[in-house]
């Protein structure tokens, strides 16, 4: 008993600080002042330099090497649990979830308490007013016009290289900065993922590595999504950590950039946000707006369906339902439907000039 003292003691000093960290996420204008503007852009900033000398996704290593270690010993406990002697089959499980609750806070320290701060709409200035029907109609309207005509101005889409996407994302939030702090980005570090294949087969565009501080892109997607899709990464970068607010910041940031493709790239993935939502409640307007869309529009987003359709097929709709339930799990009860918050806070960016114009 005296020889195992020393396992008792480190579980619950983990279980402890575990606790102190979980009832401090509780208190969101404490977790905003200290950790997502005080502790964590200096943790973020120092993980992307490290990580950028490395110059493939070390994010995804980590992880295979923490799910294999972990798979490893499941497999070696059931092995040996006939022959463990009684108090072992006590320390061994409590060795596991000591390992479980250190994963738990190292992921809480440099990134996870992201998702306690208040909301970064607030910390923007733009408002939830929430819009009707006909409102819903006018704001798709607005979107379709500025769609297509970024669509005229475009040209050939280049295919970027992941060090132009890189390149071009920082500067698009280093422009975004004069307007607001919360867009400052140091060190940038964006890269492929190991495996686009496998990826692009679960249905994922890109993710952030919180252990790596990495943002990982799906290099397989058509090349008119690549740049919202990198700008939303980095967005999680800077600790937002709910997607629909990675999604504002992504559209804020690729909407004022002065590459055109970055324009129509970030259009482009909000008016998909905006028709489904529109579908949804009124489905006659939608089939009135689907007629406004430019046949070159409508050639990406039968481009995009193809593509999702080639390396899923079914399996995006059951990766969909896995999402909705992590995303439950980390406090957005609205699962999936968190993503359509955006088209909340589109309508109030956009909604005076709209007023205006109509």
């Amino acid at each position: 008993m005296q020889k195992n003292k020393p396992i008792y003691f480190k579980f619950i000093a983990v279980l402890i600080i575990a606790l102190l960290i979980y009832f401090f996420g509780l208190f969101p204008t404490l977790v905003q002042k200290h950790y997502s503007t005080g502790f964590y852009p200096h943790i973020s900033s120092a993980l992307r330099f490290i990580s950028s000398i490395f110059p493939f996704a070390i994010g995804d290593i980590i992880y295979a090497l923490l799910i294999g270690f972990v798979l490893y010993k499941i497999m070696r406990f059931y092995k040996q649990r006939k022959s463990l002697k009684r108090q072992d089959r006590i320390l061994v499980p409590l060795q596991i979830l000591s390992f479980f609750l250190m994963l738990y806070i190292i992921f809480k320290i440099v990134w996870g308490l992201n998702y306690s701060r208040p909301s970064v709409s607030e910390e923007l200035g733009i408002g939830n007013e929430k819009y009707n029907v006909k409102e819903l109609v006018v704001l798709g309207n607005y979107f379709i016009q500025k769609t297509n005509n970024l669509k005229l101005k475009q040209g050939k889409i280049p295919a970027y290289t992941i060090k132009e996407l890189k390149s071009k994302s920082a500067e698009a939030y280093s422009l975004m900065l004069r307007k607001n702090k919360l867009f400052q980005y140091q060190n940038p570090c964006l890269k492929s993922v190991l495996n686009s294949w496998l990826i692009s087969k679960i249905g994922i565009e890109g993710y952030y590595a919180p252990l790596s501080g990495e943002a990982n892109m799906n290099m397989n997607l058509p090349d008119f999504l690549k740049p919202y899709v990198s700008c939303h990464e980095i967005g999680h970068q800077l600790g937002i950590a709910y997607e629909d607010e990675a999604n504002l910041l992504g559209y804020l940031t690729a909407s004022n950039s002065p590459d055109v493709n970055y324009q129509y790239s970030a259009n482009y993935e909000m008016l998909r946000y905006i028709l489904f939502e529109i579908r949804m409640k009124s489905p006659d307007d939608y089939k009135l707006l689907y007629l406004k869309l430019l046949p070159q529009v409508l050639a990406d987003f039968k481009t995009e369906k193809e593509f999702w359709r080639k390396y899923n097929g079914d399996m995006f709709g059951y990766m969909d339902a896995a999402f909705d339930s992590f995303l439950k799990l980390n406090n957005q009860k609205k699962g999936i439907d968190s993503y359509q918050d955006i088209v909340i806070w589109l309508w109030n960016i956009h909604k005076k000039e709209l007023t205006v114009a109509n």
